[in-house]
């Protein structure tokens, strides 16, 4: 279950600690020295990328176990320990977070109080690495609850009119279901002690549940109680309504970093803790998780049509992706699983990049009304060609990122749960409906007057641009590299949920590889 790392240098610890270190940093910076100020949060977030790409350059794609280890006692009596570890599931999504943060500090205009605007997403970022590194559930939750402090005063200093509002939104959603979840772990931890402690041990508890599983009754309990605090943070249908409100009011960094990252907190649990930890109690109930994750791919596309705020357009396709991810999820199959989290740093991909733009966008026009945009295809090319590869990622045509994903989903839900499967394609369909009309408003046509002074991209913002671009066309084209690392993972996660579950499960190379299975 474990690798021992291979070297000595405790790279998870640094990747962790570094960001978190340059907020405070930068918090001792006189608020005057600017220059300093976005030096400092820049080579922190660059360093922070750069132990990123040292770990997935030494990651063995072979293995499927959890690579670079870091484990030390912190409260010995109550089990629990700063454990850390990365394995195919979490590799992209740390490499993600570590990308997009610098690409944040560098795209988006701050034009207030820069000082406090980077040591909050610095401090977002420690909390978010830390969130997937971690191993011992207490210290999941501890990184799991840290991310809403900085995410909610970044809404609430930097958003717009409502931001206020959109802000307490967030953070009673987001902190009410995690109720559920400290619940859930708490009882877990007493329920599967070790050597008479609770443990909060990963490895651990899986170890103890495959040795000793739990009642079925319980093991619902339980598994509600995470994918309640989960489907918060996803947000899944009917708990999304925090999400356009956040996305609408939050700075474009914010937005970026939101539908990147942060959402991907909840699919990620969803996949790490709730269905490897509970995996009979996840089959039973996929049903219930996969017909809400089809309501939400259909709602978020209607609802999304029906926008007149092109920032509320890209927010409410976000409800609609995430529930793609979720569907593929709980098909519980290789092929499923594996597109899912594909999906995931496809997702982290292209929708920030859409944010970019639309904050682009208003930067220049200060509207975001489709309404009030028009015709800025000939007066700004490159502008219209960049957000147009960017939408057809997001729609999932082939040669972009976007379609490998949503086609493994697909297939690997068509395998066990065909129905679902079926209905989750209207999500497809629905999307290139409302993401290229909305393109059409806002590109084609003749520009009006306030319209025809519109910039053309800098040289500054293409560069930010770029590295995202490069993305999403090679994993479009070759996605390999990135499935070669994920597929160990997920197969030895299916692997071991068919052993607790008391299941027999198929060979690896089966196309319909499924999670769980009947009890005697």
């Amino acid at each position: 279950m474990l690798a021992a790392a291979n070297v000595h240098f405790p790279l998870l610890t640094a990747i962790i600690i570094v960001p978190a270190v340059t907020a405070v940093i930068v918090a001792l910076v006189p608020r005057a020295r600017e220059d300093v100020i976005r030096m400092a949060g820049l080579c922190g977030a660059v360093a922070t990328a750069a132990m990123a790409m040292v770990m997935l350059w030494q990651f063995d794609k072979r293995s499927a176990d959890f690579q670079f280890v870091a484990q030390h006692p912190w409260i010995p009596s109550l089990g629990i320990s700063w454990h850390l570890g990365v394995d195919g599931i979490s590799l992209w999504l740390v490499v993600l977070t570590a990308v997009l943060f610098p690409i944040t500090l560098l795209g988006p205009a701050v034009h207030k109080d820069l000082k406090a605007y980077t040591a909050w997403m610095l401090l977002l970022e420690a909390g978010c690495l830390g969130t997937f590194l971690a191993l011992d559930l207490f210290v999941f939750f501890v990184f799991f609850e840290v991310v809403l402090l900085p995410m909610y005063f970044l809404i609430a200093g930097w958003g717009y009119a409502n931001r206020t509002y959109a802000a307490l939104k967030f953070f009673i959603f987001t902190l009410a279901g995690s109720a559920f979840l400290l619940v859930a772990l708490l009882a877990l931890a007493f329920l599967r002690p070790t050597n008479g402690f609770p443990s909060f041990d990963f490895p651990v508890l899986l170890q103890q549940l495959q040795q000793h599983p739990l009642p079925a009754a319980t093991e619902r309990l339980l598994f509600s109680g995470f994918m309640i605090a989960f489907a918060v943070k996803v947000p899944l249908f009917p708990v999304h309504t925090w999400l356009p409100d956040a996305h609408t009011e939050a700075p474009t960094g914010g937005s970026v970093i939101l539908a990147g990252v942060l959402l991907k907190l909840g699919t990620y649990g969803i996949l790490r803790f709730a269905i490897q930890l509970f995996p009979q109690a996840a089959k039973d109930l996929a049903p219930i998780w996969l017909t809400l994750a089809v309501v939400g791919m259909t709602y978020g596309a209607v609802v999304a049509t029906m926008q007149k705020d092109l920032k509320r357009v890209v927010a409410y396709s976000s409800v609609a992706h995430l529930g793609f991810i979720v569907l593929g999820t709980f098909a519980l199959t290789r092929q499923g699983l594996s597109g899912g989290v594909l999906q995931m740093v496809n997702h982290g991909i292209s929708t920030p990049a859409l944010f970019l733009l639309v904050g682009w966008i208003y930067e220049r026009r200060h509207t975001r009304q489709i309404a009030d945009l028009c015709g800025l295809q000939k007066v700004a090319p490159v502008f219209a060609a960049v957000f147009m590869v960017v939408m057809f990622s997001s729609i999932g045509l082939p040669g972009l990122n976007g379609f490998v994903g949503e086609f493994l989903i697909l297939v690997g839900t068509f395998a066990t749960h065909r129905w679902w499967a079926v209905v989750g394609t209207t999500g497809v369909i629905l999307a290139a409906l409302y993401l290229m009309w909305a393109y059409q408003r806002v590109f084609h046509g003749v520009p009006s007057a306030a319209n025809a002074t519109f910039k053309e991209m800098t040289w500054r913002e293409r560069g930010v641009m770029a590295p995202l671009l490069i993305l999403i066309v090679f994993i479009g084209v070759y996605p390999k590299p990135f499935l070669d690392r994920i597929e160990p993972s997920v197969q030895r996660m299916i692997d071991h949920s068919c052993q607790v579950a008391k299941a027999t499960c198929p060979p690896a190379t089966s196309h319909t590889v499924a999670v769980g299975g009947e009890r005697p």
